[in-house]
């Protein structure tokens, strides 16, 4: 069911969403959440249909802030209040509202959200594209347990790490340190059958890529020993080399689905290591509301040297 408001407040919106889930027989929220998206007009799309796959693992609402340019006629830049529901089958298995702010409102983004926040209920913020320089300042994030950004939208994504570690507060996350779920489990797992002192580590993939240096900021930072940066044509990650007196511990992807793992004295063995989608990603972030001192810890790390 789907309802549309125009030139509305958020007290009016809060009232379509009790009718709209009374004119679908089911007035009790029963969500665990609130995930709040501030978004522009050309991500949105993208950005809602992810969330809406992860509210089937994380049922939630779903607000979806959207400031409009104020380019055009008089008329487009006035302070308006336009509002889009979605319940039951058009929203996963949670509820969707998608607010668009027009002119000076795209000021007052928090004070808009704060009345449909899902009572008694933690709240995570993401930012798909364009995170602001502080999130946890940001009148969105100040709302949220929780703060997602993903440094691998940005324009130059390691100065958006740059900026992230210089601003991190806790809550604050990052979908590049998401992507390396995967391959921190793989590696650990590979340390934990071969425990062998690591004397020197590399982290090979495409140049630029925020995961790969978080990746290897976070083997600095566990190992303690110096990771070389080697850049190669992708995509994304495609190999790790941790060196021991034995040999090297290898985790080669160069396809981006299957990898080989490679251990001294050992046969070669595969294991699926794909790209996961952003509602993977996302899921896995709601999963957990706490902060994550690994992260933190990773991030904050000097850099070390440009890919070569």
């Amino acid at each position: 069911m789907r309802t549309e408001l125009t030139d509305t407040t958020s007290s009016k919106v809060d009232r379509a969403l009790l009718e709209a889930r009374r004119a679908i027989g089911s007035p009790a929220m029963g969500l665990a959440l609130t995930l709040v998206i501030a978004t522009d007009e050309e991500n949105a799309y993208d950005a809602i249909r992810a969330a809406t796959e992860a509210s089937r693992e994380h049922p939630c609402r779903i607000i979806a802030v959207v400031k409009r340019s104020s380019r055009g006629p008089n008329r487009l830049r006035q302070t308006r209040l336009d509002a889009e529901l979605r319940v039951g089958s058009d929203a996963g298995t949670g509820e969707v509202v998608v607010l668009r702010l027009h002119g000076a409102l795209t000021e007052q983004a928090g004070s808009v959200v704060l009345p449909l926040l899902v009572p008694d209920a933690p709240v995570v913020a993401w930012w798909p594209a364009d995170a602001p320089a502080h999130p946890a300042r940001d009148p969105l994030g100040a709302l949220a347990q929780r703060r997602i950004t993903d440094s691998e939208a940005a324009a130059d994504p390691l100065a958006a790490l740059a900026a992230q570690g210089a601003a991190y507060a806790p809550g604050d996350t990052d979908l590049a340190w998401t992507r390396l779920t995967p391959w921190r489990a793989l590696l650990a797992a590979a340390l934990d059958q071969k425990p062998l002192p690591v004397t020197g580590a590399a982290v090979e993939s495409e140049a630029g890529n925020p995961s790969a240096e978080l990746l290897a900021r976070w083997l600095e930072d566990r190992l303690g020993v110096p990771v070389e940066r080697i850049a190669t044509g992708g995509p994304v990650i495609t190999g790790v080399r941790l060196g021991t007196s034995e040999g090297d511990i290898r985790v080669d992807r160069p396809d981006g689905v299957l990898a080989t793992l490679s251990l001294p004295d050992s046969p070669d063995r595969t294991a699926a290591l794909k790209i996961r989608s952003t509602a993977e990603l996302l899921s896995e972030e709601l999963r957990r509301l706490h902060a994550d001192e690994v992260y933190a810890s990773a991030l904050r790390r000097r850099p070390g040297p440009v890919p070569v």
